[in-house]
């Protein structure tokens, strides 16, 4: 089988690739500058008479499905196949696999350095020291840049998925007491709390969203929420900023109604008016969605794929051809 490639791969793992299935054709989107528009994937496809598909960030849309019913799977490198026509592929009968929580150890890295940099207004003392405003005998910077630490606080996670149990994991031991809101979770390490959403809100001292964007979830946390917050919290999002109303989280930032905010994802990327409102707020730490972007997240997504894939093709591991034939390859995820 050849398979075309157009996801970061590396080179143990194109090797792996081509010790399951034969041939690689290797089209990476970088080099690129960007994702394979569906005319340019079409076009890869055809020229490189491609049996299968191992993609990132490009346009599989159902048009790219169609004009290649042949193909044996669709491989997605990312938390969920957004970027891919899954009911398309389905209706196909072609498998789709992608890899949850690629990017979980990126994540809840960044949450713990963004949270303890808000609470001890790091990014204001760097910006005082390089303003040439240390003064001789003077303690201004004690005074006013004194913070607060982690340990001891209450953290909420709204969504408990794997991005969420790996921050509480590392946090516990601060220590740090773990709160959870999420229907789906059945079963769960009883260090944890699990809660109503309210409770996150009104209980907790960090609040951090990890949705992914369904109907469900479009738009849930809004003024209801926020306003039950305390005074000194603070709100991160480093998942999806359509699960969030940006209005009412602007409200609460301009009026002080919460401690701050730690944000990663916009309403539109790149951000509006609006957006850049939030952006520019004293006490809000914004990061333009790098929270997942680090080298070592394209070596996760080889290992996981590959993984996958030799499960699913050799047989290798029954549970994950059970799991597939009903369709939980293709299903969301939590993260």
């Amino acid at each position: 089988m050849r398979i075309l490639i157009t996801a970061p791969y590396n080179e143990k793992g194109i090797r792996e690739i081509e010790q399951l299935f034969g041939e690689v054709v290797y089209r990476p989107w970088k080099p690129h500058g960007r994702a394979y528009y569906e005319s340019e994937l079409i076009a890869l496809l055809e020229e490189s008479a491609a049996e299968a598909l191992i993609t990132e960030h490009d346009h599989v849309t159902a048009n790219v499905i169609a004009a290649f019913p042949q193909l044996q799977f669709i491989g997605v490198c990312r938390g969920t196949p957004s970027n891919v026509a899954v009911s398309k592929a389905t209706q196909l009968g072609i498998p789709v696999f992608f890899t949850p929580a690629r990017n979980a150890q990126a994540v809840a890295e960044m949450f713990i350095s963004t949270v303890i940099m808000l609470l001890r207004n790091t990014i204001p003392g760097i910006n005082w020291l390089k303003g040439r405003n240390w003064q001789e005998g003077a303690h201004d910077s004690y005074l006013h840049f004194k913070g607060g630490e982690l340990a001891g606080k209450t953290i909420g996670m709204v969504g408990f998925g794997a991005i969420g149990q790996l921050i509480a994991g590392m946090v516990r031991n601060y220590p740090c007491e773990i709160r959870f809101y999420d229907p789906y979770v059945q079963e769960h390490d009883p260090a944890y709390k699990q809660c109503s959403i309210e409770e996150i809100f009104s209980d907790c001292d960090i609040v951090s969203v990890h949705l992914p964007v369904t109907p469900e979830t479009t738009g849930m946390i809004g003024s209801r929420l926020l306003k039950k917050m305390k005074k000194d919290a603070i709100f991160v999002n480093t998942a999806r900023a359509a699960v969030v109303k940006r209005e009412d989280l602007l409200e609460a930032l301009e009026t002080n109604a919460i401690r701050g905010a730690i944000l990663d994802v916009f309403d539109h990327e790149p951000p509006d008016e609006v957006d850049y409102r939030i952006i520019d707020q004293p006490h809000v730490i914004a990061t333009p969605h790098i929270a997942g972007a680090t080298f070592e997240v394209e070596d996760h997504h080889v290992e996981i794929m590959n993984k996958a894939l030799t499960a699913w093709f050799a047989g290798g591991d029954k549970k994950v051809r059970e799991l597939a034939n009903r369709d939980i390859l293709t299903m969301k995820v939590n993260d």
